[in-house]
């Protein structure tokens, strides 16, 4: 089987990769020569674990394939998935020319029946949008050639997306032609052959479950930060919340971590395409609209806290920040919580100095070094620190030598971000530490 994915961000070379594994030929198509050369020369442009050796394994065995022209693939292909961008605009609604644009050129150059499908995450409605363009196109040519439009949304989580993808606990499928379901099926069987999960349903249907999935997740998320907050208020320790209502079956425990906010490349865009789209039918989403709000306030609060903890004197003091991905195992910083407290505490007057596993490049690109201090490790991060801040909770981060860094800092306050230590042992080791949802100050 053909297949050609056109995009090579996240989605796309992910998708186009694991296809591949399973035996398709697969050409993922990018319109950036660059990336596509890069691609080529083994060089792989986002950091996600596996995916390197994924990509070359199937790149040495002839069946994963880079080019900058849909055009070329059209001819052989069986399905083509489109999985470009669809960043929001200012109002907040998915822009979809990349998409259209695809869908136009697939109108303008298929010779025989083939299947387009939407992978990229697009509001309801958007398939017929590029049903539309497609036909438009083919008009223009005076020809009728069948094609199928289906949509086909990704739930990949960033730092584990080729496990996602290869067992995956379901896949969604909107169609609305036997032939689309049956190649669809057939696409998708054998990631499926001991738990197949493949959920058919309408177009529309498959559009909205992206977006709701999304909104659920983001919802139970601002849930637990806002009884965190109002924990620290009454005195009550979250953790023990959270461990008491996850035990409830109907709620579960996934997703009722509180933190300091949720961010990347999904969450925050989802839900404002979610509230976009409930306007643009005259409803207002009014739990979702909470949700973001929620989130924009609980991604000052490790900056809040910091300021706090210094009396409200954080000019020309050094804050360590340990973390700047959205989440471990992703060099991802879109909408990162980091993003916020970096631009808080510059704007404060504090000196920041950060490390990250992955991430040091991606923040380079955003931060000069003339604003923000890179440093090497954890420890070099803390030295002659008045203050540390934890906003990723990487694995490296779990166990530190506390004992070295209160002997490195300067100061001996400790933000964390993500709950991930034991306030006790915290505060026997020296530290006036805060976390979210306890009170835990200590020395």
């Amino acid at each position: 089987m053909n297949i050609t994915v056109v995009g090579t961000g996240y989605v796309g070379l992910v998708s186009g990769s694991c296809f591949s594994e399973m035996g398709m030929n697969v050409t993922c198509v990018d319109i950036d020569e660059v990336k596509i050369r890069n691609l080529k020369n083994g060089i792989i442009p986002i950091y996600e674990p596996g995916l390197d050796e994924l990509v070359l394994k199937n790149v040495n065995d002839g069946r994963l394939h880079f080019s900058v022209s849909l055009e070329s693939c059209l001819n052989d292909s069986d399905a083509v998935f489109i999985a470009v961008g669809t960043p929001p605009g200012e109002d907040g609604s998915a822009d979809l020319h990349y998409v259209l644009d695809v869908a136009r050129t697939f109108g303008r150059n298929i010779k025989k029946y083939t299947l387009l499908v939407t992978k990229s995450t697009v509001p309801v409605g958007t398939s017929e949008k590029v049903r539309q363009a497609v036909k438009e196109e083919l008009a223009r040519r005076g020809e009728k050639i069948p094609f199928d439009v289906a949509s086909n949304p990704e739930f990949l989580k960033e730092g584990s997306a080729i496990k996602d993808f290869m067992s995956p606990d379901r896949v969604v499928v909107g169609v609305d032609s036997e032939r689309a379901r049956k190649l669809m099926e057939k696409i998708y069987r054998p990631f499926q052959m001991n738990n197949y999960r493949v959920i058919i349903m309408d177009i529309l249907s498959a559009e909205m479950t992206k977006y709701a999935a999304n909104a659920m997740l983001a919802t139970r998320i601002s849930f637990m930060n806002e009884i965190a907050r109002l924990c620290e208020l009454t005195g009550a320790n979250v953790d023990k919340v959270r461990a008491g209502i996850a035990s409830d079956i109907r709620i579960g425990s996934r997703f009722l971590y509180p933190g300091c906010g949720y961010g990347g490349s999904c969450f925050p865009k989802d839900v404002k395409a979610l509230i976009k789209t409930a306007a643009e039918y005259g409803y207002q989403m009014k739990v979702i609209s909470a949700v973001e709000n929620v989130n924009h306030e609980q991604k000052k609060i490790v900056f809040d806290k910091l300021d706090k903890a210094l009396d409200g004197r954080l000019q020309g003091k050094t804050v360590a920040l340990w973390g700047l991905a959205f989440k471990p195992e992703t060099d991802d910083m879109r909408e990162a919580p980091s993003v916020v407290t970096i631009a808080l505490l510059l704007e404060a007057g504090a000196r920041v100095r950060v490390f990250d596993p992955v991430a040091m490049e991606e923040a380079k690109a955003n931060y000069p070094g003339d604003y923000v201090e890179y440093a090497t490790s954890i420890y070099d991060a803390v030295a002659g620190a008045d203050a540390l801040a934890v906003v990723t909770e990487w694995k490296q981060f779990r166990i530190p030598n506390w004992e070295r860094i209160r002997s490195l800092m300067k100061g001996n306050i400790v933000v964390d971000g993500r709950n991930i230590y034991n306030p006790q042992e915290m505060n026997d080791a020296g530290f006036k530490y805060y976390s979210i949802g306890k009170n835990s100050v200590g020395k």
